[in-house]
């Protein structure tokens, strides 16, 4: 059947970046979830540009603290899995506080693991049935939740989505951005095209960088000069 088949072409205008303002009232309305591992969940997403399932089966043993590293497990490509990540003050503190909750966790242990929650007779959130040994199933229900509280529409994907615009928008190098994002060669030349009107100021930097210290006095722009001179002499 398979010369038969014609794939769907991806589309390139898929994802948005969520703004500041959205990313806070997001946060606020995970912090308020019954799900206690939404909010660093989410946190985490926007600081590393992880993928949804490269976050949900992340382990104890992937995480080097002490070095601010993250080591990602099996990925959607070749490229993207065991890639190193540094992670910046924000996820260190917030992961450095989830790991505390958790003080007999084992390398092989998941760091979001599959887990139930109640309410105590105060409304309280209860967990129970706590599990290291499997990771949590998903975050659905209270991603949902979340986002109707806050107001915000996006999915999931469009945390990673923002990540990458905010570093890219920021001058980082779009050869940088592809290694944290973990794409192969061919989504690189796919992202280039999507993501390329955004490198746009980093572009040019790049070719100011070009012309050298000295282009006020140099040649060039006595050339340019002498030229419109006589073409107004010409023009008169």
């Amino acid at each position: 059947m398979q010369p038969d088949v014609r794939m769907l072409r991806a589309r390139e205008d898929v994802g948005r970046a969520i703004s500041r303002d959205e990313e806070d009232a997001l946060l606020e309305a995970c912090r308020a979830s019954r799900s206690r591992s939404l909010y660093p969940a989410v946190l985490i997403a926007l600081n590393t540009c992880m993928r949804y399932s490269e976050l949900r089966l992340l382990c104890w043993g992937q995480l080097d603290l002490n070095s601010c590293t993250l080591t990602v497990g099996q990925s959607k490509t070749e490229s993207g899995t065991g890639r190193l990540l540094p992670l910046n003050d924000r996820a260190v503190a917030i992961l450095g506080f989830w790991a505390s909750l958790f003080p007999q966790r084992e390398p092989g242990h998941f760091v979001f693991p599959a887990e139930r929650y109640g309410a105590s007779g105060d409304g309280a959130t209860v967990v129970y049935g706590s599990d290291p040994t499997r990771p949590i199933g998903r975050w659905k229900e209270a991603w949902e939740s979340g986002k109707i509280r806050a107001r915000v529409s996006c999915r999931f994907r469009d945390l990673r989505h923002t990540g990458c615009t905010r570093m890219l928008e920021a001058g980082v190098p779009f050869s940088v951005v592809a290694t944290i994002m973990g794409w192969s060669p061919s989504t690189t030349v796919r992202m280039a095209r999507r993501y390329g009107h955004i490198g746009q100021t980093a572009q040019r930097q790049a070719v100011n960088a070009l012309k050298g210290v000295n282009f006020e006095g140099d040649g060039a722009q006595k050339w340019a000069h002498s030229q419109k001179a006589q073409m107004r002499q010409i023009a008169n």
